[in-house]
């Protein structure tokens, strides 16, 4: 299962290796990923690829949630037909 994950936070060191590690002990792979630092604002967008049989996508969110609330950062995930039908025009 396809999927977009975005963080957005106060940066500070650790962040993508604490995400990237969660993603990796739910079996998840990093397909794409796009972050910047704006006048220490950190914001980082994802496409990854969910194995549904080591995790499910809920199983996925909950871990995500817990490591950015560690890092006190938002962390979205949403399936990507969802996010494209969202921002279809």
């Amino acid at each position: 299962m396809k999927c977009v994950i975005s963080v957005l936070g106060k940066d500070r060191s650790g962040i993508v290796a604490a995400i990237a590690v969660a993603l990796a002990e739910c079996g998840a792979n990093i397909d794409d990923i796009s972050q910047t630092i704006l006048n220490e604002i950190f914001s980082m967008t994802m496409l990854t690829t969910l194995d549904t049989e080591k995790a499910d996508f809920n199983a996925v969110q909950e871990r995500l949630k817990a490591v950015g609330d560690e890092l006190g950062v938002q962390v979205i995930i949403q399936r990507e037909d969802v996010f494209q039908y969202m921002y279809k025009i």
